[in-house]
């Protein structure tokens, strides 16, 4: 079982590399696999997609919910060079992908730069206390949007 770990992870390290060669972003690669088979790749293209939610895992999740065809991916697994930030946890949690494997950790990263113990300590607070200015707005329309998803004959259960 090591072995097959240690290639899916070369498999992401040869992305990041990629990405790095490239010019795309940070030095970051992600791959999704599932039964053995690599469902889905990706490495940080926030420079070149100009898009703060470019990082390789993101992509990797994208792309392998396309090959699967659906949204959820409960028996896969995501091999990444890096320890995922908040965000990039999230799209595991979504996604529903059940074992993660990294390689560096977030100290890691940070010691290059890519610090986001600021996220974390972030969103631990209440949406009040946070540093983004939030202020909340038609809750009542708003909120009834979950009632017409829920009562919708296209509604698609989670």
């Amino acid at each position: 079982m090591n072995e097959k770990n240690d290639y899916f992870m070369h498999q992401a390290l040869a992305l990041a590399r990629e990405g790095i060669s490239l010019g795309h972003g940070g030095p970051f690669g992600a791959v999704v696999v599932i039964e053995g088979e690599i469902v889905g790749r990706g490495w940080n293209q926030v420079v070149r997609l100009k898009d703060p939610t470019a990082h390789a895992e993101i992509l990797a999740i994208r792309e392998a919910c396309t090959t699967v065809g659906h949204f959820h991916l409960p028996n896969a697994t995501l091999y990444t060079t890096c320890e995922p930030c908040p965000m990039c946890m999230g799209a595991l949690y979504w996604s529903r992908i059940s074992k993660l494997i990294f390689g560096a950790t977030g100290e890691d990263a940070a010691s290059v730069g890519f610090d986001d113990k600021q996220i974390k300590v972030e969103i631990r607070k209440s949406l009040n206390e946070q540093n983004i200015d939030a202020t909340q707005r038609l809750h009542n329309e708003c909120r009834d949007l979950f009632q017409q998803w829920q009562s919708s004959d296209m509604r698609i259960d989670y």
